[in-house]
């Protein structure tokens, strides 16, 4: 139950240094955007990833062959999304959330704030991380696709193109 024997240990180390190496060199090779800030689709090929990682290194019937195939495969499916998703909008629609507004022109969006769970006092964090003290030195804030929180500072343009693909801004 403890320990069975040596070999099992030495299996799970070799096995485990090799599959790391296989896993970060297919991660350098597939670039920036698998390791970007997670939104769901990315989030569960990490999932998947790190369970298939840990089926290689546990279950001994899973060879070190195997587990970099998975990993070829979940890479490259999430590639081929990825690619999809620039160039088709249904894909980059069903992959990933818009951007919404939570603040605008001195006025909280309730509505919008109740609909994806964000309460004020979360947005006055993100304030107070910016080095905001009021609000009234806020032009918006912004719930982007990776769930991170933007404020956009009232300034002298009041051009906003950034807010022109965010759900919720009418220009």
């Amino acid at each position: 139950m403890f320990f069975s024997n040596f070999d099992t240990i030495e299996r799970t180390i070799i096995i485990g240094l090799c599959a790391y190496v296989s896993l970060v060199i297919l991660l350098r090779i597939s670039g920036k955007r698998t390791l970007s800030k997670l939104n769901a689709f990315d989030f569960v090929i990490t999932i998947a990833m790190g369970s298939t990682l840990s089926s290689i290194l546990i279950n001994k019937k899973v060879t070190l062959a195997q587990g970099t195939t998975a990993f070829i495969m979940l890479i490259g499916l999430q590639y081929v999304i990825a690619k999809l998703a620039v160039n088709v909008s249904f894909i980059n629609k069903l992959i990933k959330s818009e951007p919404k507004i939570l603040y605008l022109d001195g006025e909280y969006q309730s509505q919008a704030m109740k609909k994806e769970r964000v309460l004020k006092k979360e947005i006055f964090q993100a304030a107070r991380s910016q080095g905001i003290s009021s609000m009234d030195e806020i032009d918006a804030v912004v719930l982007e696709s990776d769930g991170s929180i933007s404020i956009i500072k009232k300034s002298e343009q009041q051009s906003r193109e950034t807010l022109n693909d965010v759900q919720g801004f009418e220009r």
